[in-house]
Parts: C-alpha cells; sequence; structure tokens
C-alpha cells in the first residue's frame, strides 16, 4: 500500500454538517437583525388620532311609490310640463376633529409596553444564545466523539499492523531456524561423507605407499640365492641386480644431508619418510610425506631438506621413481 493512501485511511473524518450549522447560524443573525429593527421602528411611531364623523341629509326624502299597473291606452293628450326637481344643498362640512395630546397615563402604559417588549426580546436573544452555545458544546462533544473514534481506530489498526509484523517476524525466524538446522544437517552429513571418502582413501593410499615401499625394498634387497653379473660379495640370486647400485645410499645421503637444518634437541630416532618423484635427469618433481615421525619440527626439516635439494644423483644413468626416502637422525635412506 503507498504511503500516501495510508495517511488518508488514518487521517481524522471530516467533521459532518459544516455547512448546515453555518447556514442556521446566518439564518439566526439575519432573524435578530429583523427583530432589533422593528423595536426600533416601533418606537418611532406616534399614537394614531382617531376621528368620528356623522353625516346627515338636509331634506328628509321618502322612497318612490310602485308604479301603478298598466291601463289601456287612452287617446294622446299632451303632457304638462314637468315641474323642475328643487336642488339638493350640499353636505355639509365636518371638520375632522383634532388628535389630543396624549395623556400620562397612556404615555405611562406606552413605556411599559416598550419596557415589556424589550424585555421579551431581551429574553428570547438570551435563550438563542443559550441554544447557540448548547448547540456548540453539542458539536464539540461530537467532535470529540469523532476524534477519539478516529483515534481508537487508528490505535488499533497500529495495533493490529504490529502483531501482523510480529507474526511475520517470528514466522521468517521460524522459517531461518529451520533452514540453519537443515543446512547444518546438509553440512554433518557431508562431512561425515568427506571423512569417510578421505579415511578411505589414506587407506589406500597406505596401502599403495606399503607396496611401493616393499617393492622398493625387494629391489634393494635382491632375491635370496641369487647369482650374475653382481658385485663381488653380493648375496643376490638373479642373474643381474635389478635394484640401485650398492654406493648409491651413500650418494643420496650425501646430496640431502648438507640440507638438513635441525637445532632442537633430538630424542630417539625419529623416521620421516618421503615419497618423491624424479625427472629423467633426477630433478624433484613432486614429494609426498607417507609416513611421520611424530615429531612436527622434524618432519618440517626432513621436508626443507628435500625442498633445497631439489635434484638427486642418478643410479649410473638410472632413475628410481617414485623412490621413498627415509630421513632420520640416525640414517638418511634406509629399507
Amino acid at each position: 500500500m503507498p504511503a500516501a493512501d495510508t495517511r488518508q485511511e488514518f487521517a481524522p473524518p471530516h467533521t459532518p454538517g459544516m455547512l448546515r450549522a453555518l447556514v442556521m447560524a446566518l439564518v439566526a443573525h439575519a432573524a435578530l437583525v429583523a427583530v432589533l429593527a422593528i423595536g426600533v421602528a416601533w418606537k418611532r411611531e406616534l399614537p394614531p388620532a382617531t376621528v368620528e364623523a356623522e353625516l346627515w341629509s338636509a331634506i328628509p326624502q321618502e322612497a318612490a311609490p310602485p308604479p301603478p299597473p298598466e291601463e289601456p291606452p287612452e287617446p294622446e293628450v299632451e303632457p304638462e310640463p314637468a315641474p323642475k326637481p328643487t336642488p339638493t344643498p350640499p353636505p355639509p362640512v365636518v371638520k375632522p376633529a383634532e388628535p389630543e395630546a396624549p395623556s400620562k397615563a397612556d404615555i405611562a402604559l406606552a413605556k411599559e409596553k416598550e419596557r415589556r417588549i424589550a424585555e421579551e426580546k431581551q429574553k428570547e436573544l438570551q435563550a438563542q444564545k443559550a441554544e447557540a452555545r448548547k448547540a456548540q458544546e453539542k458539536r464539540e462533544l461530537e467532535k470529540q466523539a469523532q476524534e477519539k473514534a478516529a483515534k481508537d481506530k487508528q490505535d488499533k489498526a497500529r495495533a493490529q499492523l504490529r502483531e501482523k509484523e510480529q507474526l511475520e517476524k517470528e514466522k521468517l525466524a521460524k522459517e531461518k531456524a529451520a533452514r540453519e538446522a537443515k543446512e547444518k544437517a546438509d553440512k554433518a552429513k557431508l562431512a561425515d561423507a568427506a571423512k569417510l571418502k578421505a579415511q578411505k582413501a589414506a587407506k589406500e593410499d597406505a596401502k599403495r605407499t606399503e607396496e611401493l615401499r616393499q617393492q622398493q625394498i625387494a629391489r634393494m634387497t635382491g632375491l635370496a640365492g641369487a647369482s650374475g653379473s653382481g658385485a663381488p660379495g653380493s648375496t643376490g640370486t638373479a642373474a643381474k641386480s635389478s635394484g640401485p647400485g650398492a654406493n648409491y645410499s651413500g650418494r643420496i645421503q650425501a646430496a640431502v644431508k648438507p640440507n638438513i637444518t635441525f637445532t632442537d634437541t633430538i630424542v630417539g630416532n625419529p623416521k620421516t619418510e618421503i615419497e618423491v618423484s624424479l625427472s629423467a635427469s633426477g630433478e624433484i618433481l613432486s614429494k609426498r610425506v607417507i609416513k611421520r615421525s611424530g615429531n612436527k619440527a622434524w618432519d618440517d626439516a626432513a621436508e626443507n631438506a628435500i625442498d633445497k635439494t631439489r635434484k638427486l644423483p642418478l643410479d649410473d644413468g638410472k632413475v628410481w621413481s617414485p623412490m621413498i626416502i627415509v630421513i632420520s637422525p640416525q640414517t638418511l635412506v634406509g629399507p
């Protein structure tokens, strides 16, 4: 939901009936002004003058008799000239009576009447003010009630929003915990599998190293009872020596011994077996510790000695690779 919609939703509602209240106030003020104007105009009027007049006829006249019944026509006789009617005198002119001056009693009554009217107007004005005050108080109460309702609605909405956010956080926390637990379990499984794999590989390496070691020892010692072109005094039974020469061990010892640097006190005769791979020219291509002595300082010194040597002598042009070199304080190359 956008931020503008959220503010309009939680904004206090508009006060209803503002236009109606404004129109009623204008009508009430107009009525009040009209009443005041009528009161002021009434005070300026003078008491009306009364005039009485009686009209009398100058000569009494009787009503004309009914016409006689028609008679058969007689011979025409020339009519006598009718007598001239007597003119009616004009009615007498009645002068209007002059208005009498108001007496003190009339003045007192008029003032009393004005006072009562003023008191009634004052009471009516006070009643209108009281009614307006009550209406204003009612509007204020309604406005406060509406503001309170709007505030309660906003508080309720905020509380619901906080509760929703809290539930969402708890849900996310549970999902995260479950995901981490699953990842931890998967890592543990992978670690166990890797450990088993490493153990299996170490056993295979150890087995292969032991086989290579035994083969090298067999090559170096020869077969018992062999005879042939070996060196005088050899005890081999093969027609030709198949292992390193008799002085090859001394040449390896002479190449590695100067590179050993070890200043600590040695207890016993620790042995470190290192397998090296050689090139055709005798250069050391790689090394691998296949058996440690149990003395880390001596093992480090043995590895550093192989690194410094870099190249081993050939055995009459032959290269024995891979070759296991046993380095110990008493003997550098051994079975």
